[in-house]
């Protein structure tokens, strides 16, 4: 396999298949003794979409916030 003149290559399809590798999968290169190595990037959660979602639950089980709930089980 060669370095095409744009810098580009081909992964292999029996690679792409096995780790989910498509057209929009972020990946990273990082060198590690010596030699490149090729990952997925880990997906970013979105987790500012889920704040407030249980704050009426929190309350039906007599908890005031989240805090309380987490000295609680932790307990505190």
């Amino acid at each position: 396999m060669k370095i095409g003149e744009r810098g580009q290559v081909t992964i292999p399809k029996d690679i792409r298949d096995q780790f989910a590798l498509g057209p929009d999968t972020e990946v990273e290169f990082s060198v590690v003794s010596g030699s490149i190595v090729l990952r997925k990037a880990p997906r970013k959660l979105n987790l500012a979409k889920w704040k407030g979602h249980c704050g009426e639950t929190f309350a039906k089980l007599g908890y005031s916030s989240v805090d309380q709930f987490v000295d609680d089980i932790r307990g505190r």
